[in-house]
């Protein structure tokens, strides 16, 4: 754990960030544990309660066989809504109170419980006396999640469906088979009997109307989602990027990560005087800042307190990730979060950069290997390339792509070639190609680095995308080209990839080294067989940089692993979104560019950055 979070022992009081209330936690797990009872009571007969069965004579069967529905409807209404209740959302307590009292019919006119019933009942007397703990806005929301109910919603009713239509028992005609049960189920769902019979019309009727009760649910709230007034998606405005490129002009020269907050699948809080900004976004509950924050350190405070009270204000898990030492020391004391070292930043000095040397000496020679094989290089602005070569740049990027998701968050800026962009370095390598190449539109280019202006005199590695047919050695020729050439374009540092957990695996593999500093680099190594830690450690340390640690920022300890999760979906490495044809993905909510027309005419946006800080 750092020592940054040293610093909480001198934060003021009133700085702290406080503590959240324990009661949403547990009316949420109480308001699923009754859901959950509520389903299962209603799914299977035998939950009935039997001490109180001579109570049924007093309801009508098809009152009870309402209920029975009421019940299954309820409960997973309540299952659904227990999440946001942890949370602290408004939306969420209004639903449950509303909710509660219904649950409480159906616990006495089917399951004939009047404990259920008193549990059900005094868990809404404790919401309504609690409803202050309830404050929490809604999270930002767009219309497609119309789509994810109907379909997941769907395939839950049908799943809960067939456990339904099994768990009462047929009439003697014999048991019916897995096709006649899923075609009564499918029938069910649109409120018509199917080729399934019971052994009494009672049961008949709670099987129907459990089915008909969960397709009208799915129909109800699909068009609730669909005609609810939809909020936007984060999505950077035009005025807060240019609010945002004026604060990297003044302070952009601090944080080599600062360009990458001009992503535009990002939200910004700006500090009360403007003078300072925090990009981030939501995921899965976690708001995710990247990177420091940007502009004037002194204006930090006034941002980091923006930032904090939105996340408590919709009840988002704050955390930060990649920060530097400074930011993470403001961060800590401003806030009373901790602190973790992630792992670290290869910085290279361009100007006292050489290839001579024992060090450099495998570098040296892969590089004149390569060379040998008839490679070249060019290394300029992207203001010098001609529309043409701009869109060979983005077919390579596209066509060498490895994997089909968006990776990049912190460390990636995720599109190519606009105007606004034009200070930004590309170096492409050239080879001849043979007649009967892979991507013949694409000429003889093999392979592409994108960097990001750092301030004035740096520049930051944004993408790394090479021919996989290539020769080996060609992403060192690139390099050691962007390198040498940077003294020419005023560049006298580069960053380069990130290495997780480097000073894990360097201090793992000293002599001396204790069993557990070696056992956790060993499972780093493992690990590097699907996420590439110990190759990207070494590729890094060819160059001989200076290593700049870099932080994870987050409320507690026991936050890390939805933290964590959070990050692996920002970075592309975790894919919840629907499997939707390509022609639809790209209207999808963080996929869809802007218009053409508003920057650059030939504009079109890379779709991954994942390969800029992942491939050695």
């Amino acid at each position: 754990m750092s020592t940054l979070s040293a610093d909480r022992a001198r934060t003021p009081h009133h700085r702290l960030m406080p503590h959240a209330s324990s009661v949403p936690k547990i009316f949420g797990t109480a308001a699923a544990v009754i859901g959950l009872l509520d389903v299962v009571s209603a799914v299977f007969p035998a939950f009935r309660n039997g001490r109180m069965h001579e109570m049924a004579a007093v309801f009508p069967g098809t009152v009870s066989s309402l209920a029975a529905a009421t019940s299954v409807v309820t409960g997973i209404l309540l299952l659904m809504l227990a999440h946001g209740l942890k949370r602290g959302k408004q939306r969420a307590w209004w639903a449950s109170v509303l909710l509660l009292p219904i649950g409480a019919a159906t616990q006495i006119l089917y399951r004939h419980s009047i404990f259920g019933a008193l549990v059900s009942l005094g868990l809404l007397t404790l919401l309504v006396r609690y409803r202050g703990e309830f404050q929490a806005l809604s999270d930002p929301r767009t219309r497609w999640r119309a789509l994810a109910n109907l379909v997941g919603l769907s395939t839950l009713a049908f799943c809960l469906g067939l456990v339904i239509t099994s768990a009462h028992p047929a009439s003697e005609r014999g048991n019916p088979g897995f096709a006649a049960r899923c075609q009564h189920v499918l029938y069910g769902l649109f409120g018509i009997s199917g080729p399934v019979h019971y052994t009494s019309d009672r049961v008949g009727d709670v099987v129907g109307y459990s089915l008909g009760g969960l397709g009208l649910l799915i129909a109800c709230s699909t068009v609730y989602l669909v005609l609810r007034p939809a909020r936007p998606v984060a999505e950077l405005s035009e005025e807060e990027e240019q609010r945002l490129r004026g604060l990297l002009a003044r302070h952009g020269a601090r944080d080599s990560l600062g360009h990458f907050a001009l992503r535009r699948d990002k939200s910004v809080v700006f500090s009360p005087s403007g003078k300072a900004a925090i990009c981030y976004r939501v995921v899965s509950g976690v708001a995710l800042a990247g990177g420091d924050p940007i502009g004037d350190v002194e204006a930090w405070p006034g941002a980091i307190d923006s930032f904090m009270e939105l996340a408590r204000a919709h009840a988002w898990l704050p955390a930060v990730v990649g920060c530097s030492e400074t930011g993470g020391e403001v961060w800590t004391r401003e806030t009373g979060l901790d602190a973790l070292e992630l792992g670290d930043e290869a910085i290279v000095d361009a100007a006292d950069f050489t290839l001579s040397g024992r060090a450099m000496r495998n570098v040296r020679q892969m590089v004149k290997r390569i060379e040998r094989s008839g490679y070249a290089c060019r290394v300029r602005r992207v203001r010098e390339l001609d529309e043409e070569e701009k869109q060979r740049v983005r077919l390579a990027a596209d066509a060498w792509r490895g994997t089909d998701t968006e990776r990049g968050f912190s460390m990636a800026l995720g599109r190519f070639g606009e105007e606004a962009d034009g200070d930004c370095v590309v170096v492409t390598a050239h080879k001849e190609r043979e007649p009967q190449a892979p991507h013949p539109e694409l000429g003889d280019l093999r392979a592409v680095l994108h960097f990001v202006p750092w301030g004035p005199d740096g520049m930051s590695l944004e993408l790394m995308r090479r021919d996989r047919a290539a020769d080996p050695g060609l992403n060192e020729l690139l390099i050691v080209a962007a390198l040498q050439s940077a003294p020419d374009l005023g560049v006298t540092r580069v960053s380069l990839n990130f290495a997780m957990f480097r000073s894990a695996l360097a201090r793992g593999e000293r002599i001396g080294a204790g069993p557990v500093l070696r056992g956790w680099r060993g499972l780093l190594v493992f690990l590097s067989r699907w996420f590439q830690i110990e190759s990207l450690y070494k590729f890094n340390a060819k160059f001989q940089p200076e290593w700049v640690p870099r932080f994870l920022v987050f409320p507690n300890s026991r936050d890390l692993p939805r933290i964590g999760f959070a990050i692996m979906q920002a970075e592309g490495f975790v894919t919840l979104s629907l499997p939707l044809p390509d022609v639809l993905q790209r209207f999808l909510p963080g996929r869809a560019a802007r218009p053409a027309h508003r920057h650059n005419p030939g504009y079109a946006c890379l779709e991954d950055t994942r390969e800029r800080r992942f491939v050695a």
